[in-house]
């Protein structure tokens, strides 16, 4: 029983000092202002889309109700869709100078389909500051000002304001708020946001907001065009190029509802998840520092470990601070957080099987 009460204390240890620290990040976690002043220059407001016409209407009503933006544009790429797309932006388009349909053709080779589309529209974007929008973003009326506001305000060449997330179902609930939760325990934020270490970024590509002259100078989406999280390796192409940037509080400005339930879920999580760690030992290592912090001590709680009872509830109370900080459901939800690192542990396996034998597809397409 010697090496299980080592690893109960090591989890239980380890539980404490990340939930203290995301804590902490809690605290210093930029926030837009929620009455920020007219955006200077223009700003290019891009959305990359496919079989997205069930999403798009209330993504551009949102776009289209922007205040304190005197100066904008929303270019929208029709990435190939199967569906009517074109159509619902071709009806907005007719009604709103602002907007304009750019027909893609699909990707190149070598370029994944969201990249190739966000490439697009960026080369047809006039703007001094570039807002990257998912279709299935909804944003507040003062959402693009407020970021650009932060942009400015802090010099960062980057701001990523991440959006509450909605979950729904059982599986959403579960997974979806690890999201924000992994971020704000894991990562010092304002190192991260001024660190050139790969390791050190996180971004949301659902509302990213860049110079744009940073982002050119980075080399755009070309210089990431076949990553999976074209988000974070944007990031991580600015950093290398001498910009800054992170994520920052986006629960007042922006709402996504990313997966429709378990089989959508599960289908993002497998296009994607086997690269976030970068390599499959570094997946089991973090797999591993995930089982030891937070399944042993709860495993350890339902044996009468005192010590086990302390990691568990450690694990509870980030997870509810990381939810109450970020719009999430807290209660009872918190209290599941063993069971969410459960299934985002199966999700991991999941998605690197289908690496391995070549299976991933997302949207129609093989990745």
């Amino acid at each position: 029983m010697r090496p299980w009460r080592a690893l109960t204390w090591a989890g239980s240890a380890s539980a404490v000092a990340l939930t203290v620290h995301s804590l902490l990040n809690a605290r210093g976690l930029r926030v837009p202002v929620l009455d920020p002043p007219p955006a200077p220059g223009r700003v290019s407001v891009l959305v990359p889309a496919r079989d997205e016409e069930e999403d798009l209407p209330a993504c551009l009503a949102s776009l289209l109700d922007q205040v304190q933006v005197p100066d904008y544009e929303v270019v929208v790429v029709d990435d190939a869709s199967s569906d009517r797309t074109a159509e619902v932006v071709g009806a907005v388009a007719a009604s709103d100078a602002r907007v304009r349909l750019v027909r893609g053709a699909g990707p190149p080779p070598g370029w994944l389909g969201k990249t190739a589309a966000c490439d697009q529209a960026a080369r047809h974007a006039t703007g001094e500051v570039l807002v990257f929008v998912d279709a299935d973003v909804v944003l507040a009326p003062h959402a693009v000002a407020a970021a650009v506001d932060l942009l400015r305000r802090t010099g960062l060449d980057v701001v990523c304001p991440y959006p509450r997330q909605l979950a729904l179902t059982w599986s959403e609930r579960l997974v979806q708020p690890l999201l924000q939760w992994s971020w704000l325990t894991t990562l010092p934020l304002r190192t991260a946001e001024v660190s050139p270490r790969p390791s050190l970024a996180a971004a949301n590509g659902q509302f990213l907001v860049v110079d744009a002259a940073t982002y050119r100078r980075a080399g755009g989406h070309a210089a990431v065009r076949g990553e999976v999280l074209d988000d974070l390796a944007l990031l991580r192409a600015v950093k290398a190029a001498g910009g800054t940037g992170g994520v920052a509080d986006g629960t007042a400005l922006a709402t996504c509802r990313m997966y429709g339930g378990w089989e959508d879920l599960r289908a993002g999580y497998a296009k994607s998840l086997w690269s976030a760690f970068g390599s499959a030992p570094a997946a089991v290592a973090v797999g591993a520092g995930l089982v030891v912090t937070y399944l042993v001590p709860p495993a350890a709680a339902l044996t009468g470990s005192p010590v086990g009872v302390v990691g568990y509830l450690a694990g509870v109370v980030g997870r509810y601070a990381a939810a109450e900080r970020t719009g999430g459901r807290s209660v009872p939800d918190a209290f599941w957080h063993p069971a969410s690192v459960a299934l985002l542990l199966g999700l991991l396996g999941d998605s690197w099987r289908g690496r391995r034998r070549g299976g991933l597809v997302w949207k129609g397409r093989s990745l």
